[in-house]
């Protein structure tokens, strides 16, 4: 199977009660690339991700920093100077927030075929990469 890259926002709702339908299906989605090796994230999820669930869902600091230990085992796309200046010309040219297109740029990087994400426009493909919405009613 193709690798997956992994927006924040589905590792959050991973771990959102307030959407129980959402948390279920990303908690499938992960799961099921986890069991077929295949999920990709970079530093810059990572980062978005703690600093999310700590703010915005009030989840317990050492509980984040927990689940963020966990994602060792996840493979991580390092964020450097050539990965944001990709970043600025995929946002540029696709006319996307420069953090969109740093995602995009992982995920190239990472030779990911696929993108999960809910910020993203569902079924778009931008530098090879397709954009799926684990949420969208398909």
């Amino acid at each position: 199977m193709a690798k997956i890259f992994f927006d924040a926002n589905i590792l959050v709702y991973t771990v959102d009660r307030h959407d129980a339908e959402k948390q279920k299906a990303a908690r499938n989605v992960l799961r099921k690339a986890v069991e077929e090796e295949v999920p990709v994230i970079s530093t810059q999820v990572i980062q978005e991700f703690y600093s999310a669930v700590t703010a915005r869902l009030n989840m317990d600091k050492i509980a984040a920093k927990s689940i963020v230990h966990n994602l060792h085992r996840i493979e991580i796309v390092q964020i450097n100077l050539n990965l944001i200046e990709q970043g600025i010309d995929i946002s540029i040219l696709s006319q996307l927030s420069f953090w969109d297109g740093l995602i995009i740029a992982a995920a190239e990087q990472a030779n990911c075929s696929v993108i999960y994400s809910e910020d993203l426009t569902e079924g778009q493909v931008i530098r090879g990469v397709r954009v799926v919405n684990p949420f969208a009613v398909h």
